[in-house]
C-alpha cells in the first residue's frame, strides 16, 4: 500500500472522457478524468454519480437547472437524473462510481466505456 498522488496520475494520460481507474473500495471505483468539451444527454438508472473538481470548471446541465462546479467543490447526481456535463476548457475531475456504472449510463454512444483502465 502506497499513497495516491492524483497531479502524478493525472500526468500519465490527456485523452477526454476516458476516465481511468486509480483504486477500488466497498464495490465502488474512484476514477480520474478530463473533461473538455460537451458530453452527451445520459442517466444512470440505478447508480448515484459523485464529481470531485481537482482543476477547472464544469457545468452540468439538467433538464430544469445548470450547476457551475469549480475546483474543490463536488457534487453528487441521484441515480435517474438526466444530466450532460459541459467543459469549456479542460478540467481534471476524481469520479466516485459502483464497479458495474457505464460512463454513458443508459445510452451506448461512442463515448461508452465499459472497463476502466487502470493507472
Amino acid at each position: 500500500m502506497k499513497a495516491i498522488n492524483l497531479l502524478e496520475k493525472f500526468q500519465l494520460f490527456s485523452e477526454h472522457w476516458t476516465p481511468k481507474k486509480i483504486g477500488e473500495l466497498n464495490g465502488q471505483q474512484v476514477l480520474l478524468a478530463k473533461l473538455k468539451g460537451e458530453f452527451i444527454w445520459h442517466t444512470h438508472e440505478h447508480e448515484d454519480e459523485l464529481f470531485l473538481i481537482i482543476k477547472g470548471k464544469l457545468k452540468i446541465v439538467f433538464k430544469d437547472t445548470t450547476i457551475e462546479l469549480n475546483e474543490g467543490e463536488m457534487y453528487i447526481i441521484p441515480k435517474g437524473i438526466a444530466h450532460k456535463p459541459i467543459a469549456e476548457e479542460e478540467v481534471h475531475v476524481l469520479l466516485f462510481e459502483p464497479l458495474e456504472i457505464k460512463l454513458t449510463g443508459n445510452i451506448t454512444s461512442n463515448l461508452t466505456v465499459k472497463t476502466f483502465e487502470t493507472i
